[in-house]
Order: C-alpha cells, then sequence, then structure tokens
C-alpha cells in the first residue's frame, strides 16, 4: 500500500500559529533576539557526517590544488553565523519579482532567510522538533514554485512547507515593498525509508505531479577512529529514494515509488551527497563524497541505472559537493559542481550535453562549500541571474552569473 504521511489542516491548527505558520521573524543580521537556541556540536550523537573528519585531517587548499581557474569576485557575503551550522541554500522568486534566499541551518533547526539581492538577513523559520514546522538537522533543499522541501537527517524526513507573502498594504508611489516570506508547514514523507538523507532534486513529472529524489547516506557504523563506514557493495542498492507528489487544495499527497543505487565497484555510491536532474537529457548527476575509491560525479539515468560514467575522476581533489544546472531550452548549457577546499571552493564547469569540462572558478572567500544554488530567473540586482554556495559553515556568498559568464567565456543568456 503507499505509505502517506500528510499534515492534515486539524493537526497544523493545534500547533502553536503564531510560531510555525506566520511570518518569519524579521531580525536584523547578528540579533540573537528570537534566535533558535545554539547545540554544541559535542552534544549531538554521531554528529560527524561521512568522511567529513576525513577530510579535515588533510585540509585540501585550493591554493595547492594545481587546478586551473579563474577568479570571480562574489557579489556579496552574508553576515557570518557560526552558530547555526549552514548548509544548503535555495532560492524563492516571490510572485513581485523579489528573491528570498533560504538556508538550511543544521545546528540551527531551522531556515535562515535572506535578501538575496543584497544578502541582509531578514528572518527565520523553524524551531527544533519533530513537529510542523519545526526540524531535527536540516540540510539539503530545494524551491519548486511556490513549495520548498526540506530534508531532515535526524528526523528521516522530507517537509514540504508552502511559501507565500502577506496580503500587500496600499501601494505608494516610491515605497518599497518590503514584505518577507511566509511560510506554512504542509506535509512530511520519507519516515519509513529514509535514514540518513542528504540532498534532494525536485521535477515536475506531469501537470499538477513532482517527483522528489533524496540521497541516503546511511552507514554500516563507525571505526576506531570515529568515523563512518560504509555499507558494502550489495547493501548500496537504496542509495536514492523516489517519491511522487500529486498536488491540491491543501496538502500534497505523497507516495512512495522505490529506492535505486547500482552496486557494482564503477556505479556504487559509497558516501552520496547532493543530487541533480536534466530531463531533457535524461540524465542524473550524483556526487560520490568518498575519498578512498575517488570523488567525483556518477552518471545515472533518469530510471535509477548507472549509465558507465563517471565525470571529474581524479579532477575533483576535495570532495564533489553542491551541484547546479544553467539550461536553456534547446538543451544546452552548462553544469557546475562544487570542490569543497577548505581555503577556497573551486567550481567546475562542465557543457550541458557532452559533460566536457569547460573550466573553474572560485571567489575571493566562499570555501569549505556545502550546497549551492543557480538562480536563472533574473532579479533587479541580478539581471541574468545569480549562484549562491554557502560558506564555511556560516554565510552564503552570492555570484552574479554575468561575472561567471564573462570571465569563462560561457553565455550570459539564452538565445531569444
Amino acid at each position: 500500500m503507499p505509505k502517506f504521511s500528510v499534515l492534515a489542516a486539524g493537526l497544523a491548527a493545534a500547533v502553536a500559529v503564531a510560531a510555525l505558520v506566520s511570518c518569519a521573524t524579521p531580525r536584523a543580521a547578528g540579533d540573537a533576539a528570537g534566535a533558535a537556541p545554539a547545540i554544541a556540536a559535542d552534544a549531538r550523537p554521531g554528529d560527524n557526517e561521512p568522511d567529513r573528519r576525513a577530510a579535515e585531517a588533510g585540509d585540501p587548499l585550493l591554493a595547492r590544488s594545481g587546478i586551473d581557474h579563474r577568479v570571480v569576485a562574489e557579489a556579496f557575503l552574508t553576515a557570518s553565523t557560526p552558530e547555526d551550522n549552514i548548509d544548503s541554500p535555495a532560492v524563492w522568486r516571490a510572485p513581485n519579482g523579489r528573491l528570498w534566499l533560504l538556508a538550511t541551518a543544521k545546528q540551527g533547526d531551522g531556515l535562515a532567510i535572506y535578501d538575496g539581492d543584497n544578502g541582509d538577513r531578514v528572518g527565520q523559520y523553524g524551531r527544533a522538533g519533530a513537529g510542523p514546522g519545526q526540524f531535527r538537522r536540516p540540510n539539503g533543499i530545494a524551491v519548486f514554485g511556490d513549495l520548498a522541501f526540506v530534508v531532515e537527517r535526524d528526523n528521516h524526513r522530507v517537509q514540504v512547507l508552502q511559501l507565500s507573502l502577506p496580503p500587500a498594504r496600499s501601494a505608494q508611489p516610491g515605497v518599497a515593498d518590503k514584505r518577507t516570506p511566509r511560510l506554512r508547514p504542509l506535509a512530511t514523507f520519507g519516515e519509513g525509508e529514509l535514514q540518513q538523507p542528504y540532498g534532494l532534486w525536485v521535477r515536475q513529472r506531469a501537470p499538477g505531479t513532482l517527483e522528489a529524489i533524496v540521497t541516503d547516506a546511511y552507514m554500516a557504523g563507525e571505526d576506531g577512529n570515529g568515523d563512518a563506514i560504509a555499507p558494502p557493495l550489495e547493501q548500496l542498492g537504496r542509495r536514492l529514494q523516489r517519491y511522487e507528489l500529486a498536488l491540491g487544495a491543501g496538502a500534497p499527497r505523497v507516495r512512495h515509488l522505490g529506492a535505486f543505487g547500482d552496486t557494482s565497484a564503477e556505479g556504487a555510491i559509497r558516501v552520496p551527497e547532493s543530487v541533480w536532474g536534466d530531463p531533457a537529457h535524461d540524465r542524473l548527476l550524483i556526487a560520490e563524497e568518498d575519498l578512498a575509491t575517488g570523488t567525483a560525479l556518477r552518471e545515472y539515468g533518469l530510471d535509477g541505472r548507472y549509465r558507465g560514467r563517471t565525470i571529474g575522476q581524479g579532477l575533483f581533489k576535495a570532495q564533489a559537493e553542491g551541484i547546479a544546472l544553467w539550461q536553456c531550452a534547446d538543451g544546452s548549457g552548462y553544469w557546475i559542481a562544487t570542490d569543497q577546499y577548505k581555503d577556497r571552493s573551486a567550481f567546475h564547469v562542465f557543457d550541458r550535453a557532452s559533460l566536457r569540462h569547460l573550466g573553474a572558478f572560485a571567489g575571493r572567500s566562499v570555501g569549505n562549500t556545502d550546497g549551492v544554488w543557480l538562480q536563472q530567473t533574473g532579479s533587479v540586482r541580478f539581471p541574468d541571474g545569480a549562484f549562491y554556495a554557502v560558506h564555511d559553515d556560516q554565510a552564503v556568498g552570492a555570484f552574479d552569473w554575468r561575472d561567471i559568464a564573462r570571465t569563462l567565456g560561457l553565455r550570459a543568456r539564452c538565445e531569444g
């Protein structure tokens, strides 16, 4: 029988509405008022993520890597909040055209909310817990339309949130629209299958129907040093879980469609990270973090089968992390994939169709990047879009796509 895990309206109403359903509480960056209580890293059992400590021990540095790259200055870097442990960003383009940047706070157990055009922190959402609008170590995030999908490692689920703006007041000439996002919990899914989820990709399969693919970094315990042990090959067939979401009035109806993952030495994902898809080319790219077998990107088809190709083997030298896709209707475009150097992250660019490596860039500051997000729809500040990347677990940097395109000789916009 299909498993449904939908939060009914009555349950949501029983929760403290002012805390969970109202607008995010505005506050200035660095203002601790209303902030979720910080939790010390050593207060959580099993806090070490797969391969994290092994990477830190070697401190891979871009300056010593020998990787040819260009420098692109960040348009902005948000204020640092190390107590949040920022992991992944996503952008919501509101009906009024403004960009709102949402970032998961693993230690803050919620979402940090920023102005996507200037990086000002305008609020936060959520608190620790397992109820609607509550989080336990949120990491991966994606926005599709007016829905935000947040992966929670320690709640073993994905939470779906409705994004909206409060009603507009009477418009006055020359007065800026200062409304900030309102978030409302709709549903959760994956509790019956997910063990240690991280990244996800969401797409539209048909009108009114979405598909979500979630990576799951379940492990086989720890070694004597406390480092996670990847399961044997024959147990890696559930590295990704697939779900269908039927949209309509109220909460989406969620159905589990099954799991997949290659179990061969060449195609298995030992330590999964981000995942992103490209329906035009029937392609999934999955970040493999495992350093022992070689961190890189595995190419799968949308049917879940390994295509016999690993992208960037030997090119990625720190850890393959966040993935993004810049795409045009004719099937052309660019993949961007992160190599998580500690000093400054390298962002490798590949041709969308052929997957040929086209070059790499790095910022002046952004380093130790986990998640990334490419916002192709423009705004006042970024008319041709922007690329957002987490900086050192405590901030988010933004790059103007025009600067990236000019520096690497890429297209700034699709034809026509």
